[in-house]
């Protein structure tokens, strides 16, 4: 399937509805991610509009796939196109074999457990929890028997998504990314870029507890050999991570570690606002911080992330079982570096970081 215009379908699709639900009878197209309707639901204060049962019976149904998402589309829309784009290398297009049914939580964690209940509700043949370790539990909670295709940043294994990642049975399979194991890499990398930060602070999402719990124990256990202090920020809005960045100041941090929780990912731009604002050296966790202007990132490549679900996604409505599908650890790592913002940070880059980034920015 040709890759689809970025650009557009972020113009066509900005002035829609805030928390927007569609299935597959009647459909509108929005610049390549169709919205179906079997209703055209938006949620705000907890309300909901569809559209007449009558008028969504005179279109022919197909199975519906539910992607359930704790960001907005606007933040996401690059990963919903490689997940389209993993799909359609199984054989399913959006619109043409399969519908896909998009609602977003727009980083309210709290709505995720009704909105899973809501796809349960109207039967969907499979629900895909994108990069969210709350939406997948959501969804494991709300059914144990339509299929779940998660991708989440934390052990699935250690936060009760499954008992195992060959053979844990069940209705659920997914993709997990090495993000808190990356940790004490990240700061080791922070470590050869400047004098040692007596103090680092990490940047973490309370609303996401597994994550957030992990992240901060993997920080804490890096530092403590780095003989640095820890310092916990917290933010799950945009308000709440200027707050935390005004602590930052407080307490004298020298050096930051940003969450692979998806909301900060969604909240990128803001986030490296702020670190510029207050040249304080920062790792991310995804390269997307470093073309935004972040100074470096040390993680896993998000898109592909996406289109490896995708695939999974195709591979269970051809007929295999969750069951049957072990749940993928991706092991691939890139580094990326922004010498602009090196520069401007005042901090020269080693030939040697240099030489292993799989992406530079000049």
């Amino acid at each position: 399937m040709p890759r689809r215009d970025e650009a557009s379908l972020f113009s066509r699709c900005r002035g829609h509805a805030r928390n927007v639900i569609a299935s597959g009878q009647q459909s509108s197209s929005f610049g390549g991610v169709r919205v179906k309707r079997r209703g055209f639901i938006t949620l705000l204060g907890g309300a909901a509009i569809t559209w007449p049962a009558a008028a969504r019976a005179q279109y022919p149904r197909l199975p519906v796939i539910g992607f359930l998402s704790g960001a907005t589309f606007e933040t996401m829309r690059e990963y919903v196109v490689a997940f389209q784009n993993g799909l359609a290398n199984t054989g399913f297009s959006d619109g043409g074999n399969v519908a896909i049914e998009y609602l977003w939580a727009e980083g309210h964690n709290d709505r995720l457990p009704a909105l899973a209940a809501d796809f349960v509700r109207r039967k969907v043949a499979i629900i895909v929890a994108g990069a969210s370790t709350p939406g997948a539990l959501a969804a494991k909670a709300a059914t144990e028997t339509i299929p779940i295709v998660f991708f989440v940043g934390t052990d699935p294994v250690k936060v009760g998504l499954v008992t195992s990642l060959a053979q844990h049975g069940g209705n659920i399979t997914g993709i997990t990314v090495l993000n808190v194991e990356l940790i004490p890499k990240s700061l080791q990398l922070m470590h050869s870029l400047m004098p040692p930060a007596t103090t680092i602070a990490v940047l973490v999402n309370p609303a996401n507890i597994p994550q957030t719990a992990a992240e901060r124990e993997a920080v804490q256990d890096a530092a403590r050999l780095l003989g640095a202090q820890v310092v916990i920020l917290t933010a799950s809005n945009p308000g709440e991570i200027e707050a935390a960045f005004a602590n930052l100041v407080k307490e004298r941090v020298g050096a930051l570690v940003v969450s692979g929780e998806n909301f900060f990912l969604t909240q990128r731009h803001l986030v490296v606002e702020l670190v510029a604002r207050h040249a304080v050296p920062t790792i991310y966790p995804y390269r997307e911080f470093v073309l935004a202007g972040g100074l470096i990132s040390y993680g896993t490549h998000f898109a592909d992330a996406f289109r490896r679900i995708g695939v999974n996604t195709g591979r269970i409505l051809r007929g295999e079982k969750a069951a049957d599908l072990p749940v993928e650890q991706v092991t691939k790592i890139e580094l990326a570096i922004n010498l602009k913002t090196a520069k401007t940070l005042g901090l020269t880059i080693p030939a040697a970081i240099l030489a292993r980034a799989d992406e530079v920015i000049e």
